[in-house]
């Protein structure tokens, strides 16, 4: 069912803090009027609209990242865009704007399929894959964006086009590593994985009875031997004693590897025995299970909340900086800080028709602190700086709440080629992609 006019919301509206309130509680913005689309129709509404007052645009869908663009504009709601129909045959799905990735698990599964989605079920499948998309399965099958066939999208001149590699390369490979720079995403189709079940879970360390730098040596050690069909990922995280978690968490330094591993059970536990072998196991959670329980790999925390998170693509894990880091960040710091480290390589080193920059980096590295911006980028700085010397770039998907700084973002050639496309297509800069731009890699 089509709309002529999409829902609208302005400050004084009742209704207008419910519509703009998302996963991040802790960075808002204030947009003039926010439009609840319920079709492609909506959104055209909604830009035509903003074109028309010279206003900026921002797209808020459902997953965890903000808004860009729409402070004192237009802000488009898509969540209750949430139509998915998959294509068994051709191994596809199509998602609209507002759809998560849980659901797309669900309905793939009784098609012995899966998405190429990330640890939480909660987060927007579109916006992801805008960003690149790193998932789960990522060492095996490489970048969601890797996998997309069209994208349905919303530009900057009030056209709906439905973009693909062979009938608008340029927007098909800006969309696929920039996202809402170039338009707002209605739907799109993208590939899935023959994928039913997988060995996966957590290995968990007491992080005041294993030497933290000590475990991440034998976790980088570890990743040269494994297969692409395994993708893992290092975490150390400094539990607050409240009693809202379980027993065996509260007040704890857990450091933990999660891995999933499309091999049989046999062949998983093999693999993951050296890591056995570490020492004393807090808990250990892994097992053969049914893709759909993919994300108890994780277990990502569910309800809303304030957090501040940048990234580092590094060119190799040096593993006493980054212990280094493990110490600013550990259970003595002022404000609870998460420490992640990803595996890459593998499908997601290859070279894709996408703007999905620094696919050469061997890990990435992420920060996640809990609490107010400034407190955070003075525990995050000191510790990124610490990287410098081995990282080539920021990864777009992780900037939570950092979006703010481009630099690094991209390297400059993409950057450069992006800023050109962003003049062609949205020559007014109705979608803010001047922060492309704003300064040099």
């Amino acid at each position: 069912m089509n709309h002529t006019q999409p829902l609208t919301f302005r400050p004084t509206d009742p209704g207008y803090e419910e519509e703009l309130a998302g996963f991040q509680t802790g960075f808002t913005q204030r947009p003039a009027v926010i439009h609840g689309a319920r079709s492609a129709d909506d959104v055209l509404a909604a830009v035509r609209y903003a074109a028309a007052e010279n206003l900026p645009v921002g797209v808020q869908a459902t997953g965890h990242g903000l808004p860009g663009g729409s402070e004192g504009g237009v802000l488009i709601t898509t969540k209750r865009m949430d139509g998915v129909s998959i294509a068994p045959s051709a191994r596809t799905v199509r998602v609209q704007a507002g759809v998560r990735w849980g659901q797309v698990v669900a309905a793939a599964e009784p098609h012995g399929l899966a998405p190429l989605n990330g640890s939480a079920p909660s987060v927007g499948a579109v916006s992801y894959t805008l960003s690149g998309g790193l998932g789960i399965l990522a060492r095996e099958f490489g970048y969601a964006a890797d996998h997309v066939r069209s994208l349905d999208v919303v530009t900057a001149d009030g056209r709906l086009r439905r973009v693909t590699r062979e009938s608008e390369p340029d927007l098909y490979w800006a969309l696929l590593g920039a996202g809402h720079a170039f338009g707002v995403v209605t739907e799109l189709e993208i590939g899935l994985a023959p994928v039913r079940r997988l060995y996966g879970g957590s290995l968990a360390f007491d992080g005041r009875e294993v030497d933290p730098t000590a475990l991440l040596r034998a976790y980088e050690e570890w990743t040269r031997t494994v297969p692409d069909e395994l993708t893992s990922s290092f975490a150390a995280v400094p539990y607050p004693d409240i009693p809202a978690l379980p027993p065996h968490l509260r007040g704890r330094y857990v450091l933990s590897v999660r891995v999933a591993y499309t091999g049989t059970g046999d062949e998983g536990a093999q693999l993951v025995a050296p890591l056995r072998e570490f020492g004393p196991v807090l808990a250990d959670s892994l097992r053969e299970m049914p893709y759909s329980e993919s994300h108890t790999i994780h277990s990502d925390p569910p309800a809303p909340h304030a957090y501040y998170g940048d990234s580092a693509v590094v060119s190799e894990l040096d593993v006493a900086r980054v212990g280094e880091v493990l110490s600013l960040a550990g259970p003595d710091a002022a404000d609870m800080c998460v420490v992640q480290v990803n595996h890459l390589g593998g499908a997601l080193a290859k070279a894709a028709p996408n703007s999905v920059p620094y696919r050469e980096g061997r890990f990435l590295v992420r920060m996640l602190a809990v609490g107010e911006r400034e407190a955070a980028r003075a525990q995050l700085d000191p510790a990124f700086a610490l990287l410098a010397p081995v990282t080539l770039g920021r990864a777009v998907t992780f900037a939570f709440g950092a979006g703010d700084r481009s630099e690094g973002l991209y390297d400059a050639q993409t950057r450069k080629r992006l800023a050109e496309l962003t003049s062609r297509y949205d020559p007014a800069n109705l979608f803010r992609g001047n922060w492309l731009v704003s300064s040099a890699c």
